[in-house]
């Protein structure tokens, strides 16, 4: 075989591979797309039906030991973004939230108080992933003036978040759930082909207190 040949040979395996590979992209993109319109259209319709059962939140508590009092879920909202992938507009991100407040009355003033670094960072963690307003205050001896421990003034309402990802490439979609479950951000991916009613319905299951396979 010439030199010619040769190199007109590695052109048309590499040409086949391009193809191949540009194939499979687009397959995964069109997948992710399909199961990003899925979600979307799943995460808007919950959306409007929890908004009206305001359903019971989980139980919370910042420390371990003292407990927040019984919680619902309102205000739910939908967002999404969209962003450019090899010149197509595709979905970047959906975003669903709600609030987490006493399911009587307003919320209310309360106080944890840590001085020990674990349990420090276990509340500063939660107060973050809720995102509830708070004061940290140095808590000091009244003579000596040593600081004692830290405490945090906080009103008992925060936030509950999903946010799913998309991978085109790879299609995959990652969901970031905060605040679910209890005060943490848990992380899970899924092929674009598994997200469908059926596992959008764990989802919902899970949002509202029910048994669900949703988490591993």
């Amino acid at each position: 075989m010439s030199f010619l040949n040769q190199l007109k040979s590695q052109a048309s395996a590499l040409q086949t591979e391009q193809s191949t590979d540009k194939a499979m992209l687009e397959a995964n993109c069109q997948q992710t797309e399909w199961a990003c319109k899925t979600a979307w259209q799943y995460l808007s319709e919950l959306a409007k039906n929890l908004d009206i059962v305001k359903p019971n939140g989980p139980a919370l508590s910042l420390d371990g030991k003292t407990p927040w009092p019984s919680m619902r879920l309102t205000d739910f909202r939908v967002d999404a973004r969209r962003k450019k992938l090899r010149d197509q507009e595709v979905f970047d991100y959906i975003a669903m939230g709600w609030n987490l407040v006493p399911r009587q009355g307003v919320p209310q003033g309360a106080s944890v108080s840590a001085n020990f670094p674990p349990g420090l960072q276990r509340i500063e963690s939660r107060l973050a992933a809720g995102t509830v307003r708070h004061e940290r205050v140095e808590v000091r001896h009244p003579e000596k003036k040593t600081l004692q421990a830290f405490r945090f003034d906080y009103k008992t309402e925060a936030r509950g978040t999903i946010a799913i990802t998309a991978s085109h490439d790879d299609a995959t979609l990652g969901f970031r759930l905060a605040n679910v479950r209890a005060f943490e951000i848990v992380s899970v991916a899924y092929p674009a082909d598994l997200v469908r009613y059926d596992l959008m319905d764990e989802l919902a299951k899970l949002i509202v207190g029910e048994a669900s396979t949703f988490l591993p």
